[in-house]
């Protein structure tokens, strides 16, 4: 039976030179990059040396750029780390409803710490709208955080727009981008948007899971969350993952062209999409200008949990919406306004370069046979 992955939105299959560099870390250049000796010099270089190709894939300065854990992390560094820098100069913080766990969370934490969390709804095309966000910039807001692809359906938030709604507000608000789903994906660099703080993740890119890296814009301050080390300037303390920084970099150099690989994902997405809505009682929820690796859609009827199941028996693997969430009903769907029946027999693909057309047609067809034979068992 022969593996269909169709989850790279939750995680990607490790690439063979992520894999063997992080062998070579850990059994050759296995020093600790703190040691002053030979050794620790040596793994030190082959950190720099991640750090410079994490930083150009940004468009960024190799100082601009701060290994953590992952997502998760680096978006709670952020958040956290920018509402208790800039607490004096306001209170007002805005985001979506569309945001991953790991900020909207951090959000409510905040609240019950005395923050005004402003939460922007998205429009019929799962984006929030740019008036909406000039709307809710005032002078009193100190941080702004949106996420530049949802992770559940793909739509592409309006980043472009926020840096200057906080000029036009006279707002001292730094700007915040979990940009996890985003980057290598499509082009994101922070200088271009007036980003001062950005996170990305190495799991979904073809490298390890716990690491990843926040960009923090040169002359902005944030506190950091964790202490006892002079690691990472202070802001992310403790030893680091070197072996799987260095294999985040090769992961990241082994990457082709941004957009050659977007039009490869493109054609899959589109075949999978006519596939989709020649099924009876599909209804797609993702909308066309999505991000091509994501689509997200409904069987009326049937849980999704049922569905992934019957598919993953047969060797084909999707979500029921963010691995995060773990079966939990979807904060995001809710937030577009689905109703019940959709969002608990939403499905989610997500496709990586190493998908093919023959995938989409063995899932197609798997997925026709799971919703006959599922709604004949009800």
């Amino acid at each position: 039976m022969k593996e269909i992955y169709l989850d790279n939105s939750a995680t990607t299959k490790v690439s063979r030179k992520a894999a063997e560099k992080a062998v070579e870390i850990m059994t050759v250049c296995y020093g600790n990059p703190s040691s002053l000796h030979s050794k620790g010099l040596e793994a030190q270089h082959e950190m720099d040396k991640a750090r410079k190709i994490t930083a150009a894939a940004l468009g960024a300065a190799p100082e601009e750029v701060y290994f953590t854990s992952g997502g998760t992390e680096g978006n709670n560094t952020a958040v956290f780390g920018a509402a208790h820098a800039l607490k004096r100069r306001g209170n007002r913080i805005v985001t979506t409803a569309l945001e991953h766990s790991s900020v909207m969370e951090a959000m409510q934490q905040l609240e019950k710490e005395g923050f005004e969390v402003v939460y922007l709804s998205p429009d019929s095309s799962r984006k929030i709208r740019s008036e909406d966000i000039s709307s809710a910039i005032t002078k009193d807001t100190i941080l702004v955080s949106i996420m530049a692809v949802n992770n559940e359906v793909g739509s592409i938030q309006p980043i472009e727009s926020v840096h200057k709604a906080i000029i036009a507000a006279g707002s001292p608000a730094l700007f915040h981008v979990d940009a996890v789903q985003a980057f290598m994906k499509i082009p994101i660099k922070p200088k271009k948007y007036g980003i001062d703080l950005m996170t990305v993740s190495g799991h979904k890119i073809h490298a390890p899971k716990g690491v990843g890296a926040l960009y923090v814009r040169k002359g902005v301050r944030i506190l950091p969350l964790h202490f006892g080390g002079l690691q990472e300037k202070k802001l992310r303390p403790g030893t680091e993952p070197i072996a799987s920084v260095c294999a985040m970099g090769a992961a990241i150099e082994e990457a082709e062209s941004i957009s050659a690989k977007t039009e490869y994902i493109k054609k899959l997405n589109v075949l999978c999409r006519n596939r989709l809505s020649e099924i009876d009682g599909v209804i797609i929820n993702s909308h066309e200008d999505c991000l091509p690796y994501i689509i997200n859609f409904s069987v009326p009827g049937l849980r999704s949990e049922t569905m992934l199941h019957f598919l993953a028996e047969r060797g084909i693997y999707v979500s029921s919406g963010s691995a995060c969430a773990k079966g939990h009903k979807s904060h995001v769907l809710t937030a577009l306004g689905l109703s019940d029946e959709r969002i608990d027999s939403a499905v989610r693909i997500s496709f990586s370069d190493e998908n093919t057309e023959e995938d989409i047609d063995i899932f197609i067809k798997q997925l026709e046979i799971g919703i006959g034979t599922l709604a004949r068992k009800r």
